[in-house]
């Protein structure tokens, strides 16, 4: 029974080695898709979150709480301004890179 049951898996192990032979000779594993979540950060969730910030400065505002909204709103807009900024970083570093390393 034992014998029979080591030659089984045997047999079993010798069925498999193809297999993770290839899989170990595919290629490695794709790089994280950075571009895709950013359009999908940059379409789908800011939106929501300017829309709810919307909200919440409508209904204060509707309250009589002015120098709030206007806390609030001047807060928004120099977090937008840092995103922008930091954006613009971004692109200006890469360009500094490609000319002085000379890729494209």
């Amino acid at each position: 029974m034992i014998v029979s049951t080591l030659a089984h898996l045997a047999g079993l192990a010798t069925d498999a080695t193809p297999v993770v032979a290839q899989a170990t000779a595919s290629e490695p594993p794709e790089i994280i898709n950075t571009t895709g979540i950013v359009n999908f950060i940059a379409t789908k969730v800011t939106p929501i979150l300017l829309a709810i910030l919307g909200v919440i400065f409508i209904s204060r505002a509707g309250k009589g709480e002015m120098s709030k909204v206007l806390t609030s709103s001047a807060i928004a807009i120099v977090g937008l301004a840092f995103i922008v900024g930091a954006g613009a970083l971004f692109f200006l570093g890469e360009g500094l890179v490609n000319l002085i390393f000379g890729t494209n």
